[in-house]
């Protein structure tokens, strides 16, 4: 099996948990109090997103020139972070809209301990293994996107502006594109065995904390209030 060929069975396993856990969340009961707290959980990956991949970068050219992946690596972060820039900001902007919550009230409360610990993850196998890692990261969290017709229904569903699902509309038309292009890296990379066991293990982990923090959101209080604390003050 080729190192591509193993990262994409690794997907194909885990991916469906992700996807059925958010069908358990779409179809939770009072979605609408619910959604805040999924735009705070959202909001609390997504800020991680462009500096996991600066990160990444800077590791990359750490291992230059010997490391045969570091190059196309470094170019496709590089490419990727202006693909996401500014897309946290996004999601304060829809939570204003959903539920009047501020974004000073969002960066004033700590992020929920399982977020840290799901973007957490990436920060150390960057630092202390490879940056490739993150590729299962990307490949998860890409690899789930919105069903278009479903960002078009909630609205209707929930009673909420359409303002307030901008960004979960966007990533349905744009995750598709973006998982494309990582799928095109992943038969462009010399990815050894050990490195393409090290990325389909990056995305396992993703998948099983991502689908435990989607599950946890359908089941758990839907008051905003529980994830965001500063709004108690």
């Amino acid at each position: 099996m080729s190192a591509a060929a193993l990262v994409r069975s690794a997907l194909a396993l885990t991916l469906p948990e992700v996807r059925a856990a958010a069908r358990t969340l779409w179809t939770a009961p009072r979605l609408k109090e619910r959604y805040p707290g999924y735009l705070g959980v959202m909001h609390g990956l997504i800020r991680a997103s462009v500096p996991l991949m600066e990160a990444a970068g800077r590791r990359c050219a750490d291992l230059q020139p010997g490391d045969p992946c570091a190059e196309p690596l470094a170019r496709y972060f590089e490419t990727h972070i202006a693909e996401e820039q500014g897309h946290d900001d996004w999601l304060l902007k829809d939570l204003t809209a959903a539920d009047g919550i501020t974004p000073r009230a969002v960066l004033d409360s700590a992020p929920a301990a399982d977020v840290a610990a799901l973007a957490g993850a990436q920060y150390y196998w960057i630092r202390h293994y490879h940056p490739a890692c993150l590729l299962g990261y990307i490949a998860v969290l890409e690899g789930c996107p919105p069903d278009p017709d479903l960002a078009r229904r909630l609205p209707g569903l929930t009673g909420l502006p359409a303002t307030a699902f901008r960004t979960l509309a966007a990533h349905a038309a744009d995750d598709p594109g973006h998982l494309r292009e990582l799928d095109r890296l992943l038969d462009e990379l010399p990815l050894t065995p050990a490195l393409a066991a090290a990325v389909a293990h990056s995305a396992a982990h993703t998948a099983g904390r991502a689908a435990a923090l989607l599950r946890g959101l359908a089941q758990g209080d839907p008051d905003p209030a529980s994830r965001f604390p500063a709004l108690r003050s």
